[in-house]
Parts: structure tokens; sequence; C-alpha cells
């Protein structure tokens, strides 16, 4: 079977176009049965009941070999078989744990680490290694479990985040034996969505991120690599599997949730796959999106401050159980006749009687929605109607060796954000109180006027959901690097004085304001640790700074001439 898999090891014409040597094929073969007793760390030892935990080293294309953790159901099988793929640590009681539970439902269940990581062989370069050009380990992941004589030889994949990132690249490559796949708080281009987030760095996080690379040194070359290309160019779009949905060909049910920046990936991938995919993809996608912070399973209904209904709980792997027990063993549970898309529409949290807090399904996302101008107004407002001020502006200062603070590792959505708004450097332009509920549904847009003393700076734009009791809840943010005002394949600096405008998209989310409750758009140009600073010289962007930067006065323009507003899509 293995052979059979591996067509291409027997001398035929490799995918990346260079040939294999008979010998090659037999050390990969030979790999099969090299376990890795010498190289697996010593475990703490876990009830997992029946299921069976095995350590693996799976042999990919070049001989390296990739630490697995995999884990059998009860009995001899044979079984279809589910991967997931991280850089992260798969070694942890908590991920073992879960993934012993899921064999229980008759899956084998692989962890598998990237090259380069923990116990994974090979060079580290993020996730070069998955995509589709030499390297495609994914790919051979995929092959080789379904050569295994406990396996049916169909496959799924699932996980999020990373190993959403992982999935998107793996259906580009179309392993023959891949039937479907679950994926989480997905992404699909790093540059957009992983390394250069609305064009910002961030330098800090990446350089401590290395400590999951077997050799540090792996890390630091990668990072520098990165820095020889700051724009969308080539060497990303090698990254980018929004590029390629033609090549999916996939059954595929996507998480998204609200309170998470990477939505925008979650969505753009069912979108993609759902109309531009293959055969096998069209038609066959299925979205939820919940009101729910990045990662982790269940989904819960308790998120950051707030507590939603229980209807917002969503537990995930009896679900995903069901999925890939219709795909991988033909169950004939219905599953592929749900609606398409479900999505939590989030209201007011502890309001008894608040409209939302309520599950719309429909046939396809977004839904029809109608744009809504408000416009940031000179007196702090915000309001629906244009300025008409000749001339107003609201200015702050931006400084690296002095930025406002916002200490979070991950976005801190569903939370009071005043504590950020009330910083020195913070601006806020807030509506008049609600007579009536508003629904916001689709993806929120800005586009605001600036100027600045520096020739580069950041914006950073945020919605929050004003409460009566004065809590400002945010909903979503995202920053903009002014020298990509033009777009990301290019840099166009600021001249110092000159108002320039601005375009973003900040988010998607699903609301209903309620009455007698506020919105806010807050913008500011720091907030470290969470926004790594902009110098503001202009100079070259790198991970390695190694000057302080300079000091701003960044200026908000609101007036006639250069009416700023975000751009709410309003649903009646």
């Amino acid at each position: 079977m293995f052979a059979k898999s591996f067509e291409w090891s027997k001398g035929a014409r490799h995918p990346s176009g260079s040939r294999i040597s008979v010998m090659r094929f037999l050390l990969i073969l030979l790999c099969l049965v090299i376990q890795s007793s010498l190289l697996a760390k010593e475990l703490p030892k876990l009830d997992f009941g029946s299921v069976r935990e095995e350590h693996l080293m799976i042999p990919m294309r070049d001989g390296k070999r990739l630490s697995a953790y995999v884990f059998f159901p009860q009995g001899k099988g044979k079984w279809p078989a589910i991967f997931e793929q991280r850089y992260a640590d798969i070694s942890s009681a908590g991920s073992r744990n879960a993934a012993a539970k899921f064999a229980e439902g008759g899956f084998v269940i692989a962890l598998v680490n990237y090259r380069g990581t923990h116990l994974s062989e090979g060079v580290y370069r993020g996730y070069r290694g998955l995509q589709w050009g030499e390297l495609r380990d994914g790919y051979d992941v995929c092959e080789w479990l379904a050569a295994q004589p406990w396996c049916t030889g169909k496959i799924g994949t699932y996980g999020g985040s990373q190993a959403g990132y992982a999935q998107n690249y793996l259906a580009v490559t179309q392993p023959p034996h891949l039937v479907a796949q679950y994926m989480t708080d997905t992404g699909l281009s790093l540059y957009h969505e992983g390394y250069r987030i609305g064009g910002a760095t961030k330098p800090q996080r990446f350089i401590k991120g290395g400590a999951v690379a077997r050799d540090i040194k792996d890390n630091e070359a990668m990072l520098r690599e990165w820095d020889q290309h700051p724009d969308y160019d080539d060497f990303w779009k090698d990254e980018d599997a929004s590029l390629h949905f033609d090549q999916m060909n996939y059954p595929c049910f996507t998480i998204g949730s609200w309170f998470d920046f990477m939505c925008q990936g979650s969505v753009a991938s069912f979108i993609g796959r759902n109309e531009k995919g293959g055969p096998n993809s069209r038609g066959q996608q299925q979205l939820i999106i919940g009101p729910w912070l990045h990662g982790g399973y269940p989904k819960s209904n308790k998120i950051g401050e707030l507590v939603f209904p229980e209807n917002a709980f969503f537990d995930v792997y009896p679900h995903m159980t069901r999925w890939f027990n219709h795909y991988l063993k033909g169950e004939d549970n219905g599953i592929e006749k749900d609606t398409p898309v479900k999505y939590y529409v989030m209201g007011a949290c502890g309001e008894v009687g608040a409209p939302g807090n309520i599950w719309r399904e429909v046939k396809n996302f977004p839904p029809a929605s109608k744009a809504a101008d408000w416009f940031l107004q000179p007196d702090g407002k915000l309001a629906a109607r244009k300025p008409i001020a000749s001339s107003a502006s609201t200015s702050y200062a931006s400084d690296p060796t002095r930025p406002m603070i916002l200490n979070t590792v991950g976005f801190p959505g569903a939370r009071d954000a005043r504590a950020f708004e009330e910083q020195a450097e913070v601006r806020t332009w807030t509506s008049d109180v609600l007579t009536e509920p508003l629904e916001v549904t689709g993806r929120i847009m800005a586009e605001v006027f600036v100027s600045s003393t520096a020739k580069d700076t950041d914006f950073v734009l945020r919605v929050t959901d004003v409460y009566p009791d004065g809590r400002s809840i945010l909903l979503v943010d995202y920053p903009l690097r002014a020298r990509y005002h033009e777009g990301f394949d290019h840099q166009k600096l600021l001249v110092p004085g000159q108002v320039t405008k601005l375009a973003w998209d900040i988010g998607w989310v699903s609301i209903i304001f309620n009455k007698g409750h506020q919105v806010r758009v807050t913008i500011a140009s720091t907030g470290a640790p969470y926004f790594e600073p902009n110098t503001q010289t202009g100079g070259p962007i790198t991970h390695f700074v190694t000057e302080p930067g300079i000091a701003a006065i960044n200026t908000i323009w609101h007036d006639a001439k250069h009416a700023s507003r975000v751009i709410l899509p309003t649903v009646k």
C-alpha cells in the first residue's frame, strides 16, 4: 500500500518535477518500521481507557521525519484516520486527552508537528513545508496514513488557527486519499492574516515564537528572510491559499468566531471554496460563526466579560464526529443536508428582553445589508450626518518609546475597553444614545483622512458597544500601517503634514445594538505590547529593530472636505 500511495517514489515524476531514486524510496520505506523511542521525550503516563497511544516518526519525501502522536481505537481496525498539524506542542496532557477521546469514535487520530519543530526533523521555515512547493509535508502525511494496514484509506483533517492554515494549504495539493476537512478559526494568506496584519509587524512575538524550533537559528534565518520581503510579493503569494481555490476540492465545515480577527479567514475560506472550488467543494461547504474567541473546544457561551445565553454554546467534538462519520464512514446521518450557514446575531448580555442572541440559518454568507455611513464629528460625536465644518481635526501624540498600553496577547474582545480608551493619546467618537435597536451584520469598513508629522505611522481603529452603565465592549479592531495606504504590494510613505485617505477593513460582526446603547469608534496609533510600535522613521521594516524610533503628532480629519467615516453593514 505504501508503494501504491507513493507512486512517484519509484522513479516516477515527482510533483515538484524532480525524480526520487529507488535508493531514496527504500530508505523512506525503511523509516516506516523505525519508531521514535530514541527521540521521544518521556511523557507523563495518562489513562486513555481503551485507546492506545503511539509516538511515530512519519517519513517525508526528502527523507526527514515528522513527530506524531497517534491514537488508536480499541480493536484491530481498519479505521479511517484524521490528522492535525501544528507547530505548537502536541504532547501536552490536554492535547493528548482530547485526541484520545476523539479516537473513541472509531478513528485513528494523529497529532503531527511541523518540520523542524519539537521532535520533527528538518529545517523550520514556518509553513513553507506544507504548501505546494518542493516539500509537501501535509500531502505526505495524508498519503502515509492512508497506506497503513490499520487504515481504510479514507483521511480527514481537523484543527484551527495554525492547523487551519495547514488544511487550506493541504487542500491545494490535492492528496488522493483526503476526503473531508473541518477547520476552526482559519487563515488563507500568511502575509495578510498572520505575519503582516494591516501591514504591521510584531517583531517580539515572532522572535519569541522561535521557541518551537529545534534549532533557534532556523527561526532567526526565517525572520531575516521575511525582512527581505516587506511587501506582498511573489514570496508571500507562495503562502496565499486564496489564489488557489479552484484547486480545492473537498467538503469542509468551517467555524468562525466574531471575537477573532481571523474571522476574516474563516469567512473567506467558506466563500472561496463554496464559489470557486472544485465539484466536490462547490455547494458542499458549511459555516458556523458564533460569539466566541479564537480557538478552543468547546465554543463556550462565556466569553471575555460577557455571558451569552446557553444557546451560544457549541460542542465541537460531537458535531465533528458526526461530520466525519458521514464522510469517512458513509453514515447516512443527514449532516450534508444541514443549512449551509448558521450565524449568531449577538445582542446585549444581561438585559432582559434585549433583541438578538439568536441563531440565523441562511444558504450563503454574508446576508444582504445596507451600507450605512457613520461620520466622525468635531465634537467627539459619531453620527449619520456628514460634518459641515470647513476645517476640523483631532490630534494626538504617537511615540514608540512611550506607547499606550494594551497589555494582552490575544484579541481582547468581549471586554470593557475603557482602560485603553481613557489613556492620554487615544481618541474616541461616540454616537448619541440609540432610541431603537440597530442591527449590524457583515464586514465593518473604515475610511479615515489622516496626516502626521512622520513619514510612517500606524492607525488602529476599534468599534465598541457602549452599555448604559458605561462599559465599552470591544467588538472588532484592526490596524493599518500608513505606508501601505495604496495597497500591500508597494509602499508609499506619508508626506509630513499632508492629508491622506486611509481605507481598510476592520472586521466581521453580527450584533443588535440595543436601544439605550451607543456605538463608539476609537482611534490610536500605539497599544503595546499587543500592537508593537512602529518606529515611524519610514525606514525598512525589520524584525530586528535597533533604533528607538521618533515621536510624531498624528491628526484625524473630520470636516466637510475630509469626512472620515466607518461603514456599518446594517440590516432592517
